[in-house]
C-alpha cells in the first residue's frame, strides 16, 4: 500500500481526470504557480498542455462564469479560486447561474462543474485572507459542498466532484497538504453525501469537518486515556448532510460535540445540531457542545492567531463539558 500527500492526491486526482475525460479541463489564477496551489497542481499544464490548464487573470467573477458557460455546453471544468476569500468575487455566478440551472429548466440541463476553493490559515494573513464559507455555500439550493480531511478523500472527492453532473463546490485546506495516508493508485470515487467513521467510541460522538477531523482524533486519543470513549465522524460532505449517520452514532453515545473551524453564528455546526435536536432530540443525555471559531475576523498577529485558531485541547475541553453536564432529559444509565 503506498501513501501520498493530501497535496499530492489531489494532484493526481486532476491527472487522472484529464487523462480519462476529454471534457475536463481546469481554469483559475495561479494554477502554474506553487505560491498558490502548492503542489496540488504541478506540471499539470506541461504534462497536458496550456489550453487545458488555464492560468487565468485575476477575474473571479469572468473566469467562473465562463467555467459555468463552458459546463452547460456540455465540458467538465474544475475551476481554481486559492483562496476563498476572492471568490466571493464570484458569488453572482454561482448562485444565480450554475445553482439554479437544472431547476430553471426543468432538469434538461445541467451543470457539472467542480468550483475549488482553498482555505488558507496561519502566517498572519489576517481577515482577508482566511475566511472558511462553507455554510454560506451549503445555504444554497442546488449546490453540492464537500471538505475532504485526508487523502484518500482528497483524491476520491474531486473524482466524484467531477463526475457527478452537478455544480460541486470542493474545499480543501491548505494546513492539510502535508498530511499523509493511504490513496490507491487507480482512479475512483468517495461517495458524495456519506460521512465516515474515523473512530469508534461508546461515550461521545464528535462530528467534525476538514481539518477538524484530524484535531478530534487527536483529542480522542487523549481522553481515551482519561476513560472517555469518543466516536469520531467526518462528515466529508457539508451537502446533503448524512444525518442518518450521526444520529446512529448519537443514538449510541447519547452526546454530541460538533467541531468547525468557521464562525459559531449560522455555521455547519449550528446546521448539524439543529437537525440532531429535531429529529433525534430524545437520544440526548446533555445539551448539544459547539466547537467553533468567534464571532469576529481572524487577526493578523502570530499571537493572537494561537489563541483564534481551535486545537486539540479546545475539542478536549467540549468533552469534557458534555460528559460532566447529565440533563433532566434522560438520566444516566
Amino acid at each position: 500500500m503506498r501513501t501520498l500527500t493530501y497535496a499530492a492526491a489531489i494532484r493526481e486526482a486532476h491527472a487522472q481526470l484529464l487523462s480519462t475525460d476529454s471534457r475536463v479541463f481546469v481554469i483559475g489564477q495561479g494554477l502554474w504557480s506553487p505560491w498558490y496551489a502548492g503542489n496540488t497542481l504541478k506540471d499539470l499544464d506541461i504534462d497536458y498542455g496550456a489550453d487545458r490548464v488555464i492560468d487565468s487573470p485575476v477575474s473571479e467573477n469572468a473566469t467562473t462564469g465562463a467555467a459555468i458557460g463552458a459546463a452547460i455546453s456540455g465540458m467538465r471544468p474544475i475551476v481554481f479560486h486559492p483562496r476563498m476569500d476572492f471568490m466571493l468575487l464570484a458569488v453572482d455566478p454561482i448562485v444565480n447561474q450554475a445553482a439554479n440551472w437544472s431547476y430553471v429548466f426543468d432538469g434538461k440541463a445541467h451543470v457539472p462543474i467542480v468550483i475549488r476553493s482553498v482555505i488558507n490559515r496561519r502566517g498572519e494573513q489576517g481577515a482577508q485572507h482566511s475566511q472558511a464559507l462553507q455554510a454560506m455555500y451549503a445555504h444554497i439550493p442546488g449546490l453540492k459542498v464537500v471538505m475532504p480531511s485526508c487523502a484518500e478523500d482528497a483524491k476520491g472527492l474531486l473524482i466524484a466532484a467531477s463526475q457527478d453532473g452537478n455544480p460541486v463546490i470542493y474545499i480543501d485546506d491548505r494546513m492539510l497538504y502535508e498530511q499523509s495516508g493511504v490513496v490507491p493508485k487507480e482512479i475512483y470515487a468517495t461517495p458524495i453525501g456519506k460521512a465516515a467513521i474515523r473512530r469508534k467510541g461508546t461515550d461521545v460522538s464528535i462530528v467534525a469537518t476538514s481539518r477538524m477531523v484530524v484535531e478530534s482524533i487527536r483529542a480522542a486519543e487523549l481522553l481515551s486515556a482519561e476513560g472517555i470513549e469518543v466516536e469520531v465522524i467526518d462528515l466529508r460532505t457539508i451537502k446533503p448532510l448524512d444525518l442518518e449517520t450521526i444520529l446512529n452514532s448519537v443514538s449510541k453515545t447519547s452526546r454530541l460535540v460538533v467541531v468547525d473551524e468557521a464562525w459559531k453564528s449560522g455555521s455547519v455546526a449550528s446546521e448539524v445540531s439543529a437537525s440532531v435536536s429535531e429529529q433525534g432530540f430524545d437520544l440526548l443525555r446533555a445539551p448539544i457542545h459547539r466547537v467553533c471559531l468567534g464571532d469576529c475576523p481572524a487577526p493578523s498577529s502570530k499571537i493572537l492567531e494561537e489563541a483564534y485558531y481551535l486545537t486539540a485541547d479546545d475539542i478536549i475541553r467540549a468533552v469534557r463539558h458534555c460528559v460532566g453536564h447529565e440533563t433532566r432529559f434522560r438520566k444516566a444509565a
